[in-house]
């Protein structure tokens, strides 16, 4: 954004973004960078590694 005014008035209404904001947004504009194929890639791969997780935490301890 280049009108400082605007930001300025941006940042007095809502106050400064939290570090997690600025960077899923910085996730975000790379995740659009990618071609539709990566993206369907990389979605499939977080679910894998999301479900694995959750198999793991799921078993008995013993």
């Amino acid at each position: 954004m280049k009108n400082q005014s605007l930001i300025a008035e941006l940042h007095t209404k809502l106050g400064a973004p939290s570090s997690e904001a600025v960077e899923s947004l910085r996730l975000l504009r790379a995740f659009l960078k990618l071609a539709p194929g990566q993206r369907i890639e990389l979605l499939e791969m977080v679910e894998r590694l999301t479900s694995d997780s959750h198999a793991e935490t799921d078993r008995p301890l013993s």
